[in-house]
């Protein structure tokens, strides 16, 4: 996967938005205003994803491509690096970061998606 299609993936997603409020480098989208991924826009080797406290541990288990989110609360925030997961698989971790993410926001937000 390349930043390109990460980025035309996740935009799609209803709700998203993208901003760069840690500086021009770092792309991160949102759910009606909550983050669920992040990344490097120079250097896509890796994306922060929420993810799920008992599922992350199992990944990092599974996947020596995926550790503990990098500068992210290390309990709910995988580090996945994108060089040998498949896109599909890529794709599934972003939808399950979305997905926390979208079920967590209240009533109010939820109805507007």
């Amino acid at each position: 996967m390349n930043i390109e299609d990460f980025r035309n993936y996740c935009i799609q997603l209803p709700g998203t938005t993208e901003e760069t409020p840690f500086g021009p480098d770092v792309l991160v989208l949102k759910v009606m205003g909550k983050m669920y991924a992040l990344c490097s826009i120079s250097n896509f080797e890796s994306i922060n994803l929420k993810c799920d406290p008992e599922r992350a541990v199992l990944l990092r288990e599974q996947h020596d491509q995926i550790i503990p989110g990098y500068h992210m609360n290390k309990t709910h925030w995988n580090t996945v690096m994108v060089d040998g997961l498949s896109d599909t698989f890529i794709i599934e971790l972003i939808n399950h970061s979305y997905t926390l993410v979208k079920d967590s926001l209240p009533k109010k937000l939820k109805d507007l998606l």
